[in-house]
């Protein structure tokens, strides 16, 4: 994925609030519902969720500045303290483990002085796992068994997806942290902090079956819903005279837009409950509540001003009064 920032049209250093806004203009206009001609729209309006699941959480955008995680919210492979994996010490330049002799006994060349012999020695390196697992050789000396090191050889990434993309399925793809890119299919239904794994998809080293490769899902902020459980939740803008008059208003939902019937004199923060229009559950749907937000017109309007003054002077009341 492109720069986050790049992507929503900010610079470095823009506030959150300046993040906020061009996200929320930008998918508004590139959402696919809005855009139902254009193929591309709903890959546009992933990638902007996706850049705003990064920069416009304060923590994940403190990553992403320092480069500990990627475009994609992804770790960036730092490689190994002191120039090895400390799960393969010791490894040989092919994958496989050479074997290694150490004296016990007094110290000589090779050798290690001190009291304590080679098995406490191991049991204070290894807490006596690789003791255990070595076997004595003539002599004296300890030679390590492969067999008996266990290697962590999974891989864990991290992927965000979009809330259509949760409820409806997808195929992404995906960056490992050893360079290698695979498509993943993520299935309808998905919720955040879900796991999935694929088997064999991980690291590799000789002797070992590979590791497996294990999926942590976000679900990236909506321009419109917010996710409560089940349950989507959605601010619905209003004309003031259909506040006053009442009327029927497209609402948009996951699926196709529906009609709401708003009754006569409805007021600001008003909810109605559309059954079946949230998220699947077992054995159905969540519902979808919307919330009325009455928003009167941009700019000064004379005429308007003169017939709310006139309709005060001759129906004043106080919505305050029991405050």
């Amino acid at each position: 994925m492109r720069d986050p920032y790049e992507v929503l049209g900010v610079p470095r250093g823009a506030t959150a609030a300046a993040i906020k806004s061009a996200y929320r203009k930008l998918a508004k206009k590139h959402h696919p519902d809005a855009n139902k001609n254009d193929p591309k729209s709903a890959a546009r309006f992933s990638e902007l969720n996706s850049a705003n699941e990064i920069i416009g959480d304060e923590d994940k955008r403190k990553q992403f500045d320092r480069g500990e995680i990627d475009a994609e919210g992804k770790p960036r492979f730092q490689g190994y303290p002191g120039g090895g994996d400390p799960r393969a010490r010791g490894a040989s330049p092919g994958g496989g483990f050479q074997s290694h002799s150490f004296r016990t006994g007094g110290a000589g060349a090779g050798g290690f002085g001190g009291g304590g012999g080679f098995e406490d020695i191991l049991n204070s390196m290894f807490g006596g796992a690789a003791a255990r697992g070595a076997r004595p050789g003539a002599g004296g000396t300890f030679e390590f068994d492969p067999g008996s090191i266990a290697l962590d050889l999974d891989l864990s990434v991290a992927m965000t997806v979009s809330l259509e993309e949760a409820v409806q399925g997808a195929e992404k793809r995906v960056r490992l942290p050893t360079g290698k890119e695979l498509n993943v299919k993520i299935p309808a239904g998905v919720t955040a902090g879900q796991q999935i794994r694929l088997k064999g998809q991980g690291e590799t080293a000789a002797g070992h079956p590979p590791g497996d490769l294990l999926i942590t899902v976000s679900i990236a902020p909506h321009a419109f819903f917010k996710v409560d459980g089940s349950d989507l939740r959605v601010d619905l803008p209003i004309t003031l005279y259909e506040a006053v008059l009442g009327g029927k208003i497209r609402v948009p939902t996951l699926g196709s837009a529906v009609e709401l019937s708003i009754p006569k004199n409805t007021s600001t923060g008003r909810t109605f409950r559309l059954k079946g229009k949230g998220l699947p559950k077992p054995g159905g749907s969540g519902d979808l509540f919307v919330t009325t937000r009455i928003m009167l017109p941009d700019g000064n309007d004379a005429e308007l001003e003169a017939l709310m003054q006139k309709w005060r002077d001759g129906h004043p009341y106080n919505p305050r009064s029991d405050l």
